[in-house]
């Protein structure tokens, strides 16, 4: 049986899936945690509720990779390499270039490298993670499935910002927005679930990660998202700052005395964010563990979940009507508390958790019975999402 591998690359994570087709079947799924960074958790699921689990320090995209295809043999999930006959790779900004999946050619592998600008903290490292990918398996064909397509027809006034309308034009210069495949995922799930057509529904989608995106969806499409031109703008993230004024950065150029602006941009996404605020680390699970006794900690959760509240309650508004608020990514699907705190800002809106069905965290609907607008827990499949897309091309 045919195997597909799935690498979804995120900014301090690696996500995998090992699907058997065309049944869709995951054989094996696995992560990498805190990449590049110390303690890096390497897990591996597989056959009869097995696990393999170990700790390297500082495990980086690559090695994570070659580890991976270097467990998947050893623990006999599968015999040879040559099981796998395609791997599709999450790339974050496919730009105006790519608004659908493509097989990687080395026209294409040039053509993400220089899409850089757009996501400066994932093409790059999506380009080397294909590169390696390509050089293990020399054989198998390599397809990249892109996070910025969902919003390539966002309506103009949500898509471009107010600069001179000239440059806009000239240099492509709009909100491109990311997280798109998880975000679109979402949107279909939730029709599955609330057994409404896809085309009728409207959504806020709040992709919860490390790296964070919110959405509105109106008439299952996407109609605004907060994540800009970069991955960069938008909510408070594990290293990135979101929004910023943009007189800060000439300001702090100038205060620092750095002539090269690309310093304060890798300060922006790289020292920033949860962990810039909290002085801790960019993952929620050790800051909240000082929130009740360091103030930054509990400075950086607060201003998380302000972010993110300012957004929700913007989208609806824009909406006017939405059918669910629907809660995903690593912090949205496994922090109740955060939920909670999220709901409870937004309660001008009437929307409410039921305690129980938030703490149990199942797939489903988990707010009150009183909830004006429902909210949902749905665990985002991007894999899934990607399988589908790297299949329609196959056939």
């Amino acid at each position: 049986m045919q195997k597909t591998l799935i690498i979804n690359a995120g900014s301090s994570s690696l996500k995998w899936q090992l699907f058997a087709m065309p049944a869709e079947t995951v054989v094996a799924s696995g992560l990498v945690e805190r990449i590049s960074m110390p303690g890096s958790i390497f897990t591996i699921k597989y056959g009869d509720h097995q696990k393999f689990e170990t700790t390297v320090d500082n495990l980086d995209q690559n090695h994570a990779a070659q580890m991976l295809l270097a467990e998947l043999q050893r623990l006999a999930i599968i015999d040879s390499l040559t099981e796998i006959t395609a791997v599709a790779h999450r790339v974050v900004a496919g730009g105006e270039t790519f608004k659908q999946a493509v097989e990687v050619t080395p026209a294409v592998l040039e053509a993400i490298k220089g899409l850089s600008d757009f996501a400066p903290l994932h093409n790059p490292m999506e380009a080397r993670g294909i590169e390696t990918m390509a050089q293990a398996l020399p054989t198998v064909k390599q397809y990249a499935v892109f996070d910025s397509q969902f919003f390539t027809d966002l309506p103009e006034m949500n898509a471009i910002y107010s600069l001179p309308y000239e440059l806009t034009q000239k240099y492509h210069i709009r909100r491109y927005g990311e997280h798109g495949i998880s975000h679109g995922y979402l949107t279909g799930r939730a029709a599955e679930l609330l057994a409404k057509p896809k085309d009728d529904l409207n959504l806020v989608t709040l992709h919860l990660g490390s790296g964070a995106s919110l959405a509105a969806v109106k008439n299952g499409r996407a109609f605004d998202t907060s994540m800009g031109f970069t991955p960069l703008t938008g909510v408070t993230m594990g290293t990135r700052a979101g929004d910023v004024d943009p007189a800060v950065l000439p300001f702090l150029m100038k205060a620092l005395k750095i002539d090269d602006p690309n310093e304060i941009m890798m300060m922006l996404n790289n020292q920033s964010g949860l962990l810039g605020i909290s002085g801790i680390s960019p993952d929620m699970r050790e800051i909240r563990a000082q929130e009740a006794t360091n103030p930054q900690a509990q400075l950086a959760v607060e201003i998380f979940v302000n972010r993110i509240v300012k957004y929700a309650g913007s989208y609806l508004t824009e909406l006017k009507r939405a059918d669910a608020l629907i809660f995903a990514g690593g912090i949205g699907e496994h922090n109740a508390t955060l939920r909670q705190q999220i709901i409870d800002e937004l309660s001008i809106f009437g929307v409410t958790l039921d305690p129980k069905l938030n703490e149990a965290g199942q797939e489903g609907l988990i707010s009150g019975a009183d909830s004006k607008i429902k909210v949902m827990l749905i665990p985002t499949n991007e894999e899934l999402a990607m399988v589908r897309q790297v299949a329609a091309l196959q056939n």
